[in-house]
């Protein structure tokens, strides 16, 4: 009897195990690509415009919600889209591609068209973007088979 505990058990940490190697991905992810591409060239392009892209306690908290969405949202996501169509190279590309869409390329498309950014900043963070995604996808594909397991024990 003891060893369907140990399976549940062993299932269950590896599977908060693995959200939580995404989730830090995700949010380093974020951090790199802001603070060493998205916030110098937008304060230089953008210089004109009073406390562009600034960073207090304020900011920091929005990011956190904006971190915490994002990961509720891929981790959902590559989850259906893992169940409908399995996991394997080309599913974790589509996958990554199709949140990246979803998410980055009509954000900087918005911020583009209301005049929020210059066209050079997307350049460079659209395709850092499509990586982390990408990535994240293929760090959540370890998951499922774990939650699947947990569910079944």
């Amino acid at each position: 009897m003891s060893a369907p505990v140990s399976t549940d058990a062993h299932a269950r940490r590896s599977f908060l195990l693995v959200l939580l190697v995404a989730y830090l991905w995700l949010n380093a992810s974020e951090v790199f690509r802001y603070f060493v591409f998205v916030m110098p060239m937008m304060r230089d392009a953008m210089s004109s415009v009073r406390d562009v892209a600034p960073m207090n306690f304020t900011v920091f908290m929005i990011w956190g919600i904006w971190d915490t969405l994002l990961f509720a949202v891929v981790g959902f996501v590559a989850w259906l889209f893992h169940e409908k169509f399995g996991g394997g190279f080309r599913n974790t590309l589509a996958a990554g591609t199709l949140l990246w869409l979803a998410i980055f390329c009509i954000f900087w498309l918005a911020a583009w068209n209301m005049n929020l950014t210059v066209s050079h900043v997307p350049l460079v963070a659209l395709p850092l973007a499509w990586i982390e995604m990408v990535v994240i996808v293929a760090i959540l594909q370890r998951a499922w088979p774990h939650l699947r397991a947990y569910s079944r024990a």
